[in-house]
């Protein structure tokens, strides 16, 4: 994926290559929330995409306000997202 934005006034900034990567970083988090955010994407791909597990993705769908629950969830899918996190949690207890 790339993700372009021109703005002259960031063209003259002179930044680190680590707070350029920060910053890209921060914008790709935007990205994949905001896709998450209208249903273009699953909270499992959007953690996929971001490197992190299910847990730290709801953490952030919860510091950025969105629910974990959507909209047009099933019931099924609902009951496969909590055997999904049943797993998950198991598995932390070793």
């Amino acid at each position: 994926m790339a993700l372009t934005i021109s703005d002259e006034g960031l063209e003259n900034l002179q930044l680190s290559s680590e707070i350029r990567e920060k910053a890209l970083q921060k914008a790709k988090e935007g990205y994949v929330m905001a896709l998450l955010e209208v249903g273009e994407i699953s909270s499992g791909r959007a953690a996929q995409i971001l490197g992190i597990s299910r847990i730290k993705m709801i953490e952030m769908m919860n510091k950025w306000g969105i629910s974990i629950f959507g909209e047009e969830q099933s019931f099924e899918e609902l009951c496969q997202e909590v055997e999904q996190a049943e797993l998950i949690l198991n598995q932390q207890k070793f």
